[in-house]
């Protein structure tokens, strides 16, 4: 063990190592105790290494990082495939990006070596606080990026997810973190009956945290919401993104999306297509096929779909809500666009080198600031485009009651990786967090519907196509976080704090 510690080399491949095994407990893998494992080294080794300096506490903080994303982000590189231009990108993306990313926990690390971390309790409070006030920067930062916290490596244990309509996201995370770091206990200087004991307490939550989170699933406190004589039809029609690079015409992709569909002229239905599934073609040019769906659709039937739109010289990645004939019904404007895809971060020096967006076109989007809930039926939707699902906090900008989040996406750019589970993964999460019915319609990507508590009532394959028929969802009542959002991240944050502040003064009594 001293080898490994003293050995410069070590600096840089141990934490690079964690971080890539660490990357496993994400989605789809979902090997959440691995955890336990890794964050207590990461921690055990910055306390060993302290001494060295805080340049090497950054750089070990860099290289986990490193790891963590090289490994759980590669499929980015994918969308890079579409364009000859875009790839001789292919390597430096691969590399650069979770680089970049990786400086966020280099910072989170550096910031501890300025607490002298030792082998006590307070050290594993401190290396939370900072950890996840990193990743919620992370979130919010040029335009932030919260894909694949470390709390998402418990998607798949409802139970354990209870607690997110409570506390939220960036909280649990930083519970989480904290959980995760216990088994480091046996590492420090504490007599063998207080290590049992912590580690006896850390399996007390957890009992009663998967307890509390058993019962709340199980437990009837909802109402079933009957559609009034209407159904919704999650369209997931598996459209490959390699036609839109081609010549093919909007009208094939339209009489297959139609085949798809399946409307009956006598049953009022609400239709969802996902985001851009039309995408060579505008809004301002659909017109030119309303002919394919006045022919077969009715007036009992409502169109969602996500397709580019034109105002003046702006370009916008919207959802519309159209009637039979295609005229315009509602429009919602995405509001959160996706850096470099999407738009351009400092477009006019990029443009000079010969860079421009990946997505459809050369011109950047343009990005809205509301977000109004879409009514039909009686039935009100917050409108969530792709990227925008995996922003923790109050989606609903309105301040108005809603009955269903929903969500279109293409995950056709993730290609065949980890990425569509990945992104799929926070739907659950928003689910539970609001308190209300999801649903999903993505092309290349997870189709689904899910309830208030994040169960997977039904779903398609992101290699199937298909539909998902809904004629009832769960009525509940607004949650806790629904209605103080990442306050409750602060309240917590400023609880460890004081616990810091008292296990410190404890300490030096000692």
């Amino acid at each position: 063990m001293i080898f490994f510690l003293k050995n410069k080399i070590f600096i840089y491949i141990i934490p690079f190592t964690l971080g890539l095994v660490t990357s496993f407990s994400l989605p789809p893998y979902n090997y959440f105790f691995i955890n336990f494992l890794t964050f207590p080294i990461l921690l055990f080794f910055l306390i060993s290494n302290y001494k060295k300096g805080k340049w090497t506490s950054f750089i070990i903080g860099w290289m986990f990082g490193f790891g963590y994303f090289v490994s759980n982000l590669y499929w980015i590189t994918n969308a890079l495939k579409f364009e000859e231009n875009f790839k001789v990108l292919i390597p430096i993306a691969l590399i650069l990006i979770p680089l970049f990313l990786g400086l966020f926990y280099g910072l989170a690390s550096l910031t501890c070596s300025y607490f002298n971390l030792k082998k006590k309790f307070s050290s594993i409070l401190i290396f939370s606080i900072f950890f996840s006030i990193i990743e919620f920067l992370r979130g919010f930062i040029f335009g932030g990026f919260p894909w694949n916290l470390i709390s998402f490596s418990w998607v798949n244990y409802l139970p354990f997810l209870q607690l997110l309509s409570h506390i939220g996201t960036y909280t649990f995370n930083l519970l989480s973190l904290t959980i995760f770091l216990i088994p480091i206990i046996t590492l420090f200087n504490y007599k063998k009956l207080i290590k049992i004991t912590f580690l006896f307490f850390t399996a007390i939550i957890l009992l009663i945290n998967f307890l509390y989170g058993s019962f709340v699933i199980k437990s009837d406190n909802h109402l079933d919401q009957n559609l009034e004589n209407f159904v919704i039809k999650i369209i997931s029609p598996k459209i490959d993104l390699h036609r839109y690079f081609s010549n093919e015409t909007p009208e094939k992709i339209i009489l297959e999306l139609i085949e798809l569909s399946q409307p009956n002229s006598l049953e009022k239905t609400i239709f969802i297509f996902p985001e851009g599934v039309i995408s060579n073609i505008y809004l301002e040019d659909l017109k030119n096929y309303s002919y394919l769906f006045s022919k077969n659709y009715s007036d009992n039937h409502k169109i969602i779909m996500g397709i580019n739109s034109v105002e003046g010289e702006k370009i916008f990645n919207s959802m519309v809500v159209l009637d039979k004939d295609l005229n315009l019904l509602h429009k919602y404007k995405k509001n959160k666009l996706v850096p470099f895809g999407e738009f351009l971060p400092f477009e006019n020096f990029f443009t000079k080198i010969g860079l421009k967006k990946i997505t459809q076109g050369y011109k950047s989007f343009s990005s809205h600031n509301e977000r109004k809930i879409i009514e039909i039926n009686n039935l009100s939707f917050v409108p969530l485009i792709c990227y925008e699902i995996i922003y923790s906090g109050k989606i609903n900008k309105t301040e108005k009651n809603f009955n269903i989040i929903l969500n279109i996406s293409e995950d056709g750019w993730f290609g065949n990786s980890v990425g569509p589970y990945q992104h799929f993964g926070h739907s659950i999460f928003r689910s539970i967090e609001e308190g209300k019915s999801l649903i999903r319609s993505a092309n290349n990507g997870i189709s689904a519907f899910i309830n208030p508590k994040g169960k997977i009532i039904n779903q398609i394959k992101s290699t199937e196509k298909g539909v998902i028929e809904i004629k009832s969802f769960e009525k509940t009542k607004k949650t806790l976080f629904s209605s103080f959002g990442n306050k409750i991240f602060f309240y917590f944050l400023l609880f460890y704090i004081i616990l810091i502040f008292f296990l410190k003064r404890t300490e030096e009594i000692k």
